[in-house]
């Protein structure tokens, strides 16, 4: 059977925006169907790639693997576009006890995080308004991706080619037969699903997080600053502060609890006062095992999804990982099978929703 095109993807947060590229520039013919909703988490994400999880001063998961991938993949992406949105940063980590200094050498020396952290001096924080009783360490391959910036410069691009309807598509406006799938006039061989919490997925637990845009007069830094909370510059002088994480009442949009404790998190890294400009939410797709979820699910359709907080740093490894595994029939691995949690049933996309809850 004729298809218009090779791939159909549901939504474009950032798992269908980055695997949209990827088999673009395979020289697949691709069409993307989006329609932004309250909580999307692509547009409010802060875009932090950090390869320690500074909780224990552990790598995250294959970050030796996956940082450089990110990196080369949002730079090559960056002069497609011609756009700018990946901006590396250091990561300064202020020390509020001597266990955290501690635990702070032995990620110096231990394998995974020796290559990724020291304790270099920081001149341009010296004098400032920091609490930071033990000192610092400093997490030097960090970067943050300007999300909104990327799916813009994206969206102009799919327009122009006509391989972007930004259209609310409906169950029943998906048509499986034997040789593929169909919506509206456009049809292909597979559909891939990566419609991020709006799913009723098995295995997919939305994750609320909220943060804060603060104007901090006194405070002068180009670097990320971190304790219990980031703080990360802004081009405009402004500061976005977070994150909370919450796993009950995720649609519930901004609290004045998280609010209130991003903001007591904050004296506890400076005193200096802040001005609140923005408080923005939105729902991360997590895995319950924290892992992402991928691989067919269907003859004809398959699911990127699970990428949960540090969906910029795995969305490029994740949809090369996934259209090999569709385009080249290579194995998954099994730490990111579909299947791997629930008992070989696979998942179940597309089941009902209760849209009027969610929103």
């Amino acid at each position: 059977m004729e298809h218009t095109h090779d791939v159909l993807i549901l939504g474009r947060g950032i798992a269908g925006a980055v695997l949209a590229e990827v088999l673009m520039q395979r020289g697949l013919r691709v069409h993307v169907y989006d329609s932004k909703r309250p909580g999307n988490a692509s547009m409010a994400a802060a875009g932090v790639v950090n390869p320690v999880v500074l909780k224990r001063d552990v790598p995250s998961w294959r970050a030796l693997e996956l940082l450089p991938l990110a990196q080369a993949f949002y730079r090559a992406w960056e002069e497609r576009l011609g756009a700018r949105f990946w901006h590396p940063v250091e990561l300064v980590k202020l020390f509020p006890g001597e266990r955290e200094a501690a635990q702070w050498q032995k990620a110096m020396t231990a394998p995974g995080t020796a290559s990724f952290v020291d304790q270099r001096a920081q001149d341009e924080l010296e004098g400032q308004a920091l609490n930071a009783p033990h000192g610092h360490g400093t997490v030097h391959a960090c970067a943050w991706v300007d999300v909104p910036a990327m799916l813009h410069a994206q969206r102009r691009y799919l327009l122009d080619q006509g391989a972007l309807t930004e259209l609310e598509v409906r169950e029943q406006d998906i048509v499986n037969d034997d040789h593929g799938v169909r919506i509206g006039t456009h049809s292909a061989a597979l559909l891939v699903r990566c419609t991020g919490p709006f799913d009723a997925l098995a295995g997919l637990v939305p994750v609320k997080g909220e943060g804060l845009t603060l104007r901090i007069p006194g405070l002068r830094t180009s670097r990320m600053l971190h304790r219990g909370v980031f703080v990360l510059p802004q081009p405009d002088g402004t500061y976005r502060v977070g994150a909370t994480f919450k796993w009950d009442r995720v649609w519930d949009g901004p609290t004045d609890e998280a609010r209130t404790y991003l903001l007591g998190q904050l004296a506890k890294l400076s005193p200096l006062p802040a001005e609140v400009l923005d408080h923005w939410c939105g729902v991360r797709p997590a895995a319950a095992d924290r892992r992402p979820i991928l691989g067919r699910t269907g003859p004809h359709e398959a699911v990127m999804n699970g990428l949960g907080a540090r969906g910029v740093m795995l969305a490029p490894w994740c949809a090369e990982h996934l259209a090999d595994h569709l385009l080249h029939d290579r194995p998954l691995d099994p730490e990111v099978r579909a299947d791997r949690a629930f008992g070989g049933r696979g998942l179940t996309p597309g089941g009902d929703i209760n849209w009027a809850e969610r929103t």
